[in-house]
């Protein structure tokens, strides 16, 4: 059980900032934030949940079954994320590629500690045994600098896939298509850096600064972090509706206005990005399908655009009602990993994804977020983020691109290049 207590915040950006701050003295930090992009499906502005009363970490070995246990046992927040290789749970397929990050596949924790803004209320919970700590944290989140010093980064960034291996991979996904093995894939590629020296909450800070997206995250796990600036929102689950985002169909943003609103109309009529949307948008329908209530499932917006800091994506809305014979667990294991991040058929390509590319994705392209004590949840995209393990000194970032038959190699190489820009800006 939590006790509950509320506050009004007038200077949110200030306050987010100290908190941020405070909350680095603990093991567990998951901070997500919306920066205030009005999403049509948001609970909360921002949400930070600190400080592991228990926790499960896990292999991909029956992890979703692990999960629901834990899920409901608990019946309370729970915040932590499901990485891409749990694939190897749901189907007959392995992760053999080269991971210099090391997490573990899955990792939740109920926090003793949580924070959930709206507008300018925050409503506070503790753990019942905890909330005596709640006024002296209080005075020392309000005492915080909203400054800290700053460490020089030590970043040297290497490409894992040349630009012609790039090529020569993204021709022979090519050639798979046109032998009638799939439909479309994501092809991705990671950028790495080894004896990297960073700080964390620095970079976080940086990045979401540029790109001020929808699902930013801020997440740590004792020496194990991400820096996510992701636009996507993966699944979210409300009472019995279910609700899929998923982003296919990219382009630039110009500091022209009438070039930009060019950008934004063309990547709207483009007749290969549509293509790669309603591909997915049509796996998507058919992941719901298999929990939903039948004839429930409905595409609510098709190939919607949407305008970011960095760039304009292309997104679809699909909903369904969960039939109540499936769990909240059930929702993310038929549906996992998001179409967006495979492609169609989802395991065929995710046999090929693993043969062309040459790391193992692990919490890139898979999902965080959070469960609520009522079994809702709401889990992003973990796309546009650094992940950062500071006991080995490894940092790592992946970019990707949908390819299709419609597909020229060299152009999926710059959308990956474009991608990919935002992260290099911030390790500079």
């Amino acid at each position: 059980m939590r006790t509950s207590f509320k506050q009004d915040i007038t200077d949110q950006d200030d306050f987010k900032r100290k908190l941020l701050l405070w909350s680095q003295q603990f093991r567990e930090v998951t901070f997500m934030d919306s920066n205030n992009y009005q999403q049509e499906y948001s609970n909360y502005d921002w949400i930070l949940a600190v400080d592991a009363f228990t926790s499960i970490k896990t292999d991909y070995f029956n992890a979703f079954e692990d999960l629901k246990q834990y899920q409901q046992f608990s019946k309370d927040w729970l915040f932590g994320y499901l990485s891409y290789d749990l694939k190897n749970d749901t189907e007959e397929l392995q992760s053999n590629n080269f991971d210099g990050l090391g997490f573990p596949d899955l990792f939740f924790y109920q926090p003793k500690k949580l924070f959930l803004a709206k507008g300018s209320q925050l409503e506070i919970r503790y753990l019942h045994f905890c909330d005596d700590e709640l006024e002296d944290d209080w005075k020392e989140i309000l005492s915080m600098g909203s400054d800290f010093e700053t460490k020089s980064s030590k970043v040297n960034i290497q490409q894992r896939i040349s630009a012609k291996s790039y090529l020569e991979k993204a021709s022979k996904m090519l050639d798979y298509i046109h032998r009638g093995d799939l439909y479309e894939a994501n092809f991705c590629m990671e950028f790495y850096a080894e004896n990297a020296q960073i700080e964390p909450m620095e970079v976080y800070l940086k990045l979401n600064e540029i790109s001020k997206p929808p699902f930013a995250v801020f997440f740590k796990n004792h020496k194990q972090y991400l820096l996510s600036a992701s636009p996507e929102r993966y699944l979210k689950k409300e009472g019995d509706t279910i609700i899929s985002q998923p982003i296919k169909g990219t382009a630039k943003r110009f500091s022209d206005p009438e070039e930009d609103e060019k950008s934004k109309n063309e990547l709207a009529n483009n007749a290969k990005e549509r293509a790669e949307n309603i591909m997915i948008t049509d796996l998507v329908r058919n992941d719901l399908s298999q929990t939903a209530q039948k004839g429930s499932v409905q595409v609510t917006e098709l190939c919607g655009i949407y305008s970011f800091l960095q760039v304009h994506q292309m997104i679809s809305t699909i909903t369904s009602k969960l039939d109540p014979q499936h769990t909240a667990v059930d929702a993310l294991r038929f549906t996992f990993p998001m179409g967006s991040m495979t492609g169609a058929p989802k395991i065929s390509v995710m046999k090929i994804i693993e043969e062309l590319e040459e790391t193992k994705r692990g919490l890139y392209s898979g999902a965080v977020g959070y469960f609520t004590p009522e079994g809702d949840f709401d889990f992003n995209v973990v796309i546009r983020s650094i992940l950062y393990n500071q006991q080995n000194h490894y940092l790592s970032f992946s970019v990707g691109s949908a390819i299709t038959s419609l597909s020229v190699p060299e152009n999926e190489y710059q959308e990956c290049l474009l991608k990919a820009k935002a992260m290099f800006e911030v390790l500079k």
